[in-house]
């Protein structure tokens, strides 16, 4: 058997570090960090040679709640990422070649994703739900050369360049002309030669940001940055090995690279999906029990969703929870804790990183907070002018650059500038700090706001409007106003079975004056669809600039209701 070059056993040797103090956040922070690694090519120099002879399951998807879907060995992926390497060469992909792709969970999402990597090629990772014009841009701004992509999404391929090498997957003989049938790949030699080393600092992938407050920038990271970098993540998970672990997250977005490919092959666990079309909480619930998947990863949208069954009747075989996205509020959490005695655990990173922060297995979770500091990160709080401070935005110092934040912005040399600036990179998002050290997410620079002269945190006026029955989604913005300057107005979509109108308008009021301090409290309210990202996460940024554009004499908008029109609430 071959044996592991000297840098995957470095990388093997923090990997197992990790795994050997999982629950001993003391020593794990104190003793791990990163690995040196020189030449480094995470397909070939770990994940072939750890599956040589692996007949453990890798990947399991299932298709059908009621069914038991296809597993995928170690072995198998391996084998079937050579062959794709191999057909790929075949068309032209080569070392620094930029390739989008845009598949749904199917295996040859991974398939290509392993062989890009065995080639040096680089993976533009995109959304099925982009948009005709979307995808005139990403391979414009990402100069992509070749394009692997679904049956049902050719059609939003039509305008592109005819330069740009196209590539079908599940297309009918003869249905999609001017495509290679990726099918072929599986005739290819299962034996593959690198053409050269890999270089640990070259870049392997360009993610595009979802873009909540700004246009989209392109986010590049290298064979070490995410590969390695998600150590990190694989500790915050908590993942063993044989574990199955479901991350319910869309192909395109760092989250699914995050958790449905290298954190969970760091640790050698299965990789497991449930592809549906549309969520069913009770499926899912369903799906976890006769699967007896081990570890879940959700946003709290899922969540949120899932809390309105009775979790308690449902025999999971669940040892970690953990949630990401956007910021869990504490009911979600105590209703879990309640049914299943598990505690779902934030964590915190973005696409320019691997997972900085996060509640690691067997510490104490803390309400309302994201946890400390997680292996290979240090975290400072610092002040506009870069100072410390109790609450600030959260930075990474440059000094003890971690391996999981990205090289930069491959489209924005200004913006990488700006993100890194007077040695730290800056996060744009804002925390305090408990006297114990944990950390408490307060929101996005850009969204937090003052009314009166206080300082306002959206997330926080919004996980308690969630906490209402009737209110399903909720946003909270600053709105003009002549006296405090502003005053934080929720922009809300009520669940089913609830009606929007005065009565739970004046129902929500109550709510918030019962919950909340006097000036936090709610003091406009509107019924309305909520602007998001294609990624799901809420724009905050639109629904603010609507209100600052507002005159102070405008008239009411549809659905809209002010404190003011309910004197009986005083």
């Amino acid at each position: 058997m071959t044996s592991f070059s000297p840098s995957a056993q470095a990388f093997l040797g923090a990997r197992d570090l990790l795994l050997r103090l999982r629950t001993d956040y003391d020593r794990a922070y104190r003793e791990f960090s990163w690995p040196e690694v020189g030449t480094f090519n995470w397909a070939l120099d770990y994940f072939d040679v750890m599956a040589r002879g692996n007949d453990k399951p890798a990947l399991w998807i299932v298709d059908d709640a009621a069914g038991a879907g296809t597993t995928f060995t170690f072995a198998q992926m391996a084998e079937r990422s050579s062959r794709m390497a191999n057909f790929l060469r075949e068309q032209g992909v080569g070392r620094g070649d930029r390739l989008l792709l845009m598949l749904p969970n199917r295996v040859e999402l991974w398939d290509v994703m392993l062989a890009a990597m065995k080639l040096g090629a680089i993976v533009l990772p995109a959304t099925t739900q982009l948009s005709p014009d979307d995808v005139r841009e990403r391979v414009q701004t990402g100069g992509v050369a070749y394009v692997v992509v679904d049956a049902a999404e050719l059609a939003k391929f039509d305008a592109l360049d005819a330069a740009v090498k196209r590539i079908a997957v599940g297309a009918q003989p003869g249905g999609a002309p001017g495509w290679i049938d990726l099918g072929r790949a599986y005739d290819a030699s299962a034996s593959f030669t690198p053409d050269a080393p890999t270089q640990a600092t070259d870049t392997l992938l360009l993610y595009f940001t979802s873009g909540t407050t700004s246009k989209p920038k392109l986010v590049e990271h290298t064979h070490q940055s995410y590969p390695i970098g998600h150590l990190s993540t694989m500790y915050w998970i908590g993942l063993q090995p044989g574990d199955v672990h479901w991350n319910i997250s869309s192909p395109g977005w760092a989250k699914h690279a995050w958790s449905c490919f290298f954190a969970p092959w760091n640790a050698q666990a299965c990789v497991f999906i449930y592809n549906y079309g549309r969520f069913v909480p009770k499926d899912t619930l369903d799906v976890l029990v006769r699967c007896e998947v081990t570890t879940l990863c959700a946003p709290p949208t899922v969540w949120r969703m899932l809390v309105q069954e009775p979790l308690a009747s449902y025999p999971v075989k669940l040892r970690e929870l953990v949630g990401a996205g956007e910021p869990l509020n504490p009911e979600i959490i105590e209703r879990v804790r309640h049914a299943w005695n598990i505690t779902i655990r934030d964590g915190y990173g973005q696409t320019e990183t691997t997972c900085q922060i996060g509640n690691s297995p067997g510490q104490p979770v803390v309400a309302g907070s994201m946890g400390r500091a997680l292996p290979g990160y240090r975290v400072e709080l610092v002040d506009a002018d870069d100072r410390p401070a109790g609450e600030g935005e959260i930075a990474l110092p440059l000094a003890h650059r971690p391996l999981g934040l990205m090289s930069g912005y491959a489209n924005s040399a200004q913006g990488t500038e700006h993100a890194m600036r007077n040695g730290f990179y800056h996060t744009s998002d804002v925390a305090l700090r408990r006297d114990d050290g944990y950390l408490v997410y307060v929101g996005r620079s850009d969204d937090v706001f003052k009314s009166s002269d206080y300082r306002l945190s959206p997330f926080e006026l919004e996980s308690v409007l969630i906490e209402h029955e009737a209110i399903a989604e909720a946003a909270v913005v600053p709105s003009p106003d002549p006296l405090r300057l502003s005053v934080p107005k929720a922009f809300v979509i009520v669940r089913q079975g609830y009606e929007a109108g005065p009565d739970l308008a004046r129902e929500v009021f109550r709510f918030s004056r019962e919950k909340l301090a006097p000036y936090k409290r709610i003091r406009r309210l509107q019924f309305s669809e909520l602007p998001k990202t294609i990624s799901g996460k809420i724009r905050r940024v639109e629904l603010r600039r609507r209100e600052m554009e507002r005159d102070t004499g405008t008239p009411r908008l549809a659905g809209e209701y002010w404190e003011e029109d309910f004197p009986d609430l005083r």
